[in-house]
């Protein structure tokens, strides 16, 4: 089991993809957690969760600390895929919950209700590549390997 979790190679796509994703994650996740970049942090955000959107508090934990904890563990490369799939699953509650019903296009001209899917595409599509390659060159992953 250990092997098909941390199995990867040596190429720089996992690094790339990895770090791209980690990249546009984390400053959502520092909102949450933090209150960074004008977010609510931690106890805004639970409270925001648990009282206006309806969600149980261990999924409003989860969506914290998996997008700003889990960011950095995917940027060091540690359990890519575990974290990866994690994010697919944030993707589509995200997509289906808060912005399928505004369309496709982001809302970059304010003229729609909030904003659209089309961030959350290409995220799943990153999180997707990510469970099948794993975490390339300069990973804790590609340290972990057993050998088989």
């Amino acid at each position: 089991m250990k092997n098909k979790i941390f199995k990867t190679d040596d190429s720089y796509i996992g690094f790339i993809l990895r770090t791209a994703l980690a990249i546009v994650v984390f400053p959502h996740g520092a909102q949450k957690l933090f209150g960074w970049f004008g977010g609510y942090g931690f106890l805004g955000t639970m409270e925001f969760f648990t009282e206006t959107v309806g969600l149980p508090w261990i999924i409003g934990f989860l969506v914290i600390i998996l997008e700003s904890i889990g960011a950095i563990v995917l940027l060091a490369g540690f359990a890519t895929r575990i974290v990866a799939f994690s994010y697919i699953l944030l993707a589509l509650g995200i997509t289906f919950t808060s912005h399928f019903e505004n369309g496709f296009f982001m809302n970059w001209f304010g003229n729609q209700a909030g904003e659209g899917y089309e961030y959350f595409i290409l995220w799943i599509g990153i999180a997707i590549a990510l469970t099948i390659i794993g975490s390339g060159k300069y990973s804790f992953d590609r340290n972990m390997r057993v050998n088989s």
